[in-house]
């Protein structure tokens, strides 16, 4: 897969559909890497017309990992000491941009991607032309809150073998998904064993948590944004409450959205029809 030079890093990054379309850019959340956008759904969007570009954010997955930089950790007083911010992964993305030649793009993201592209939105307007946040939140502590299934599995120590790591991963995705949309054993084991064998970097994860932490509250922010935007969110998110979602759509001035029922923190295929709907209702309006 080719590689681009964004913002002092390589970002790996694959695309969908025609080049001469429009560019839609999705964003990945924390931990994930960009095959978490699985192909079926990248080649959804491609058959509307976009030209669908999906890549690994820095410290996941095949992009650079910044294990040079120093320890991420909370203090005593619960503050999050990060070497990095959401800032900075949305600066990544605009890097990306300028090495695909995309003067703008359409964005989505899912889950922290969602919080990366509140973050386009509020720092790089002028090189978006719509915005799609799914299963994210605005960063006010009161809302979006993980459940404590959900931070069980999270908080688990960490696997010492590759079988374990599967395992692992395969109950996360069990716990977290989508209860009106379960997926099969098989599949769920197939995304956790290719996500393995990818690439596994639980020190980037950690300082990417460290980000959201430290990246605090963008509510005032977001309500001066004025880009065509639609969030979609579960109403079974056990990760982010769909609180976020709805918190998110409140702050950002003529927001759309979409709660789907038994939608979980995942992406059921089932739902990829109304969720690419979505996408395209936001990026219509940028057109209109």
């Amino acid at each position: 897969m080719p590689r681009a030079r964004a913002n002092g890093l390589e970002l790996e990054y694959d695309t969908f559909g025609d080049p001469a379309g429009p560019p839609l850019v999705l964003v990945m959340g924390l931990g994930a890497q960009m095959i978490t956008w699985e192909a079926g759904f990248c080649e959804l969007l491609a058959g509307r017309g976009f030209h669908v570009v999906r890549f690994d954010n820095r410290d996941a997955g095949l992009s650079t990992w910044l294990d040079d930089l120093a320890a991420a950790e909370l203090s005593a007083a619960g503050r999050a000491d990060a070497p990095y911010l959401l800032s900075d992964f949305a600066d990544d993305t605009v890097g990306l941009l300028d090495a695909l030649g995309f003067a703008k793009a359409h964005v989505a993201g899912a889950s922290m991607g969602g919080m990366i592209v509140q973050q386009l939105a509020i720092d790089h307007p002028d090189r978006l032309l719509s915005v799609t946040s799914i299963m994210s939140t605005t960063g006010d502590p009161a809302v979006g809150q993980i459940s404590a299934a959900a931070l069980a599995t999270l908080t688990r120590p960490p696997a010492a073998t590759r079988e374990e790591a599967i395992e692992q991963s395969v109950v996360n995705f069990r716990t977290t998904g989508s209860p009106g949309y379960p997926a099969t054993e098989d599949h769920l084991r197939h995304k956790a064993t290719r996500a393995y064998d990818r690439a596994v970097h639980p020190a980037g994860t950690l300082r990417q948590t460290m980000a959201i932490l430290a990246s605090g509250d963008r509510t005032e922010r977001l309500r001066e944004v004025t880009l065509p935007t639609v969030v979609v969110h579960g109403d079974s998110d056990l990760m982010i409450d769909v609180s976020g979602g709805k918190a998110t759509a409140a702050a950002i001035p003529g927001a759309e959205l979409v709660v789907l029922p038994g939608m979980g923190h995942d992406l059921p295929e089932p739902l990829w029809p109304e969720i690419v709907d979505a996408i395209v209702r936001a990026t219509a309006r940028a057109d209109g």
